[in-house]
């Protein structure tokens, strides 16, 4: 079994985690023959308060959380203080040298790229935050327009929804098209905006 965590901390933004989570779960589920599960972790384990007042309970600590292949760390308010907590950035910076793909969704972007995990890379991240972003590491290739970058071991999107789309590519490159188009019609995702 191949294991897929994401990240959880204060202040998260709810579906910057969640969103992702019902992609990959729904695939883990539909496809158990693809031999892959998704699983939370934080720092402590236990209950993580989101952004927007949701609680949510971290199945995993960083202690006893099983070995990933994908890491995926959300963005939201609770970046702000990790772009700066050495604790964290080591945590990030080990998990590269473990992990095969680390993904971000939103400002969790910018985390890796304060972690030295995107220098000279092309990555994305929220459009509000573009400009603080670039300040970061003035190497990063930014594409503001691009709902996620693939770059073969590291895999960033832009804002909120977008960790849906990338979530779907995700299901793609592991598990096919076919089974990404039944992931897709099955959480009945249409991302065409509605008005």
């Amino acid at each position: 079994m191949r294991h897929i965590g994401i990240l959880l901390f204060d202040n998260v933004e709810e579906l910057d985690a969640v969103g992702p989570w019902e992609v990959l779960a729904y695939w883990c589920k539909r496809f158990p023959e693809d031999g892959w599960a998704v699983h939370t972790l934080s720092r402590n384990g236990g209950v993580v308060h989101c952004s927007k007042g949701m609680d949510v309970l971290a199945q995993h600590s960083f202690a006893d959380a099983p070995a990933s292949e994908i890491l995926i760390h959300p963005g939201g308010a609770g970046t702000r203080p990790l772009l700066t907590d050495p604790d964290h950035l080591d945590w990030v910076r080990a998990q590269r040298a473990t992990v095969p793909l680390m993904a971000s969704v939103c400002t969790g972007s910018m985390v890796y790229a304060a972690a030295g995990l995107l220098r000279g890379r092309p990555a994305t991240s929220h459009w509000s935050v573009i400009g603080e972003f670039a300040g970061l590491d003035p190497t990063v290739e930014i594409r503001p327009d691009d709902r996620f970058v693939d770059d073969g071991d590291v895999l960033t999107s832009a804002g909120v929804s977008a960790g849906i789309d990338m979530a779907l590519h995700i299901v793609a490159r592991f598990g096919g098209a076919d089974h990404a188009r039944t992931v897709r019609r099955g959480i009945q995702y249409d991302p065409l905006p509605p008005v």
